[in-house]
């Protein structure tokens, strides 16, 4: 009996999470598509404020540095990530607690002192030398350091899972590095490259913090244009662009999990 109610209250629980974690986003995109000039109210269903978003050349605007710098910083981050994961797992019987410490620490800092951190080596960096300034390339750079550490550790645990042997029958089998790397170590952790480019994807995506403090005037993202927009109250227009950046880091995230679980099978 007892057995019985505390599952019952553990699956209350768990269907209790849903509705805190998911009716909220449901909301946010029911009312993107209300007809009524208010967000209060849902008198319907119409495509309107959609329609207002392609004329919107401040949110095309964003859109398109969100997609910039997503795609950019994962691509860098997946190539230095992958080359510290092999680097790890090469190097995995060396007692290396410090190089742990160092692959966590992004993941564990909160964003507002990573930010902040990032912001005044930037100004120091433009106040000595005149480069980079606050625009789209710090941002790039930031987004890539907190990126960096996913995906190592996706590609060190693929590397992990892999048998020992396989490497030493490919130098038995006269392989160069080149040709190692090429035919045997980029198609046995293509699965987790994927998946590693699309978590980074997603978190870069829907990041605000960093990219508030490293931003320039030119390089909003959709994010920050909608913390700034929001102010003057929450619109359907703002449900709109809340509910492509939902469905955009979903579908990243779905596609993510997927090629993990495939490269688990394999």
């Amino acid at each position: 009996m007892k057995k019985q109610t505390l599952q019952r209250s553990l699956t209350g629980f768990w269907w209790l999470t849903l509705f805190f974690l998911y009716v909220p986003l449901l909301v946010v995109v029911l009312f993107s598509f209300n007809a009524a000039n208010s967000a209060a109210n849902f008198t319907g269903f119409s495509l309107r404020w959609y329609q207002q978003l392609l004329g919107n050349e401040e949110i095309l605007s964003a859109f398109a540095n969100s997609m910039v710098l997503a795609i950019a910083s994962s691509a860098v981050a997946l190539t230095l990530g992958c080359l510290i994961g092999y680097g790890m797992y090469r190097h995995r019987h060396r007692k290396l607690g410090w190089l742990i410490i160092l692959i966590y620490l992004p993941i564990v800092l909160p964003d507002i002192v990573f930010g902040i951190s990032e912001m005044a080596f930037f100004v120091q960096i433009n106040r000595l030398t005149g480069l980079l300034g606050p625009g789209l390339l710090t941002m790039i750079i930031s987004h890539v350091t907190f990126q960096i550490p996913f995906v190592a550790l996706i590609v060190y645990s693929r590397f992990v899972g892999l048998d020992p042997t396989l490497f030493e029958a490919a130098k038995d089998l006269y392989a160069t590095p080149w040709q190692r790397a090429r035919f045997f170590m980029l198609p046995t952790i293509k699965p987790a490259l994927i998946s590693a480019f699309f978590l980074s994807f997603t978190l870069s995506i829907d990041d605000f913090v960093i990219s508030f403090f490293t931003a320039g005037p030119e390089s909003a993202t959709l994010p920050i244009y909608i913390w700034g927009a929001i102010k003057k109250g929450v619109s359907p227009e703002i449900n709109a662009m809340a509910t492509v950046m939902i469905g955009a880091v979903a579908v990243a995230a779905v596609l993510s999990l997927m090629f993990n679980r495939q490269g688990r099978q394999q």
